[in-house]
Parts: C-alpha cells; sequence; structure tokens
C-alpha cells in the first residue's frame, strides 16, 4: 500500500487514481501509524512553501515523513513536495524545509515566462530507480514558479531546460523527487510511477 500525504495541499486524488490505474493500492491519509506502516509513501503538492511545511508541522507530518525515510520507505516527492524537501524556501519569505537535500528553493528567472508551465524534454545526468527505462528527451508536464538550487553533489538525475537547467529528477538512497507531475505526464509518467511501485 502507498501512502499519498494529506496535509491539505494540491490535487491528491489524481496521484491515487494514476497509481490505481497501474494496479497500486494507494490511499489518501494524514495518519501518521498508517503512513508508517505503508509500503511506499508519496508527498504531492501545490501551492506557497511556507503554507505547505507549516501545514505539515501542525499534524506531525514533517516527523512522520522523517521517520520514513528512516525506516528505509520509498518516498516520493511530486512538485511542490519535491522543493520541500529541501533545506529551505524562499517563496513569500525565507523558510525551512524538511532537510533531506542540501539546496533552496528559489524564484525562477530569466527572460523567460513564469510559471514554467507545459511539456518539457529531461536530460539525464545520473542514473536512477526512478528513471528506469526512461529515455533521454522525454516529454514531461511541469507547472512551477520556483526551483531547487542545490547545494549537494550526487543527487541531481535530470534536467529540464527552462532559461536555466532546471533540477526534475533528484534522489537519495530511498528518497526521490520529480518537479514535474507525473500523474500528468501521460506513457512517461505512467512508467515512472510504476519504477518507483517497483520499489515497494
Amino acid at each position: 500500500m502507498i501512502s499519498i500525504i494529506d496535509y491539505g495541499m494540491g490535487n491528491l486524488r489524481s496521484v491515487q487514481k494514476a497509481l490505481e490505474y497501474i494496479g497500486e493500492k494507494a490511499v489518501i491519509t494524514s495518519n501518521i501509524e498508517e503512513i508508517l506502516k505503508s509500503d511506499g509513501v508519496i508527498l504531492p503538492g501545490v501551492g506557497a512553501f511556507p503554507d505547505a511545511m507549516e501545514n505539515l508541522k501542525e499534524k506531525s507530518l514533517d516527523k512522520a515523513l522523517k521517520e520514513a525515510v528512516d525506516k528505509g520507505i520509498p518516498t516520493l516527492g511530486i512538485c511542490l513536495g519535491m522543493q520541500l524537501l529541501f533545506s529551505k524556501g524562499e517563496e513569500v519569505r525565507d523558510c525551512d524545509g524538511l532537510g533531506f537535500f542540501k539546496g533552496t528553493i528559489k524564484k525562477m528567472y530569466g527572460d523567460i515566462k513564469i510559471p514554467h508551465m507545459g511539456w518539457n524534454g529531461l536530460k539525464m545526468e545520473k542514473q536512477c530507480a526512478l528513471l528506469k527505462g526512461i529515455n533521454e528527451e522525454s516529454y514531461v508536464y511541469f507547472v512551477h514558479s520556483f526551483y531547487a538550487d542545490i547545494e549537494e553533489s550526487g543527487i541531481l538525475n535530470a534536467t529540464s531546460k527552462y532559461g536555466i537547467d532546471v533540477p526534475a529528477v533528484v534522489s537519495k538512497g530511498n528518497l526521490f523527487g520529480a518537479q514535474f507531475h507525473p500523474e500528468k505526464s501521460g506513457d512517461v509518467g505512467i512508467k515512472i510511477l510504476k519504477n518507483f511501485a517497483s520499489l515497494i
């Protein structure tokens, strides 16, 4: 069973439907006991970084996530969920993140339309389990205005060019992050979710 963490941010049902489509049992939950008993954990999210951290802390879900990762439960952050895995964010105000990855979430810049919304290709940097069988320049669906400025070597798996090289996939051990939405990324996204499910 995969737990999709419910902390009041984002469309959780679309992630659940995508997992059900590939034959995985997925529950939307904020129950810590249920999360820690699950085979996999997904942290989705759409919205502002500080609001998200506040909501997680209010329900002690930040601690539950840390415990899940420490236990070795495969864990995936999607979009804002990936950004929350980093040390801190600069959206609205400076705010500490979950701190699994070293880096800062910063506003995108350059002569580009913000938010970065739509399909974009992946450039592979370092293979990981999430990207098994995914080809170079496979297109996935993004919606975001902030990006991860990474301050740690060895965690970047794929980027996408949008003014800058946007970190698109990061990983370390049993922890993964996707800046794009696999659940909205067609066959490529389904393959990525299958890859995640294969770890549980």
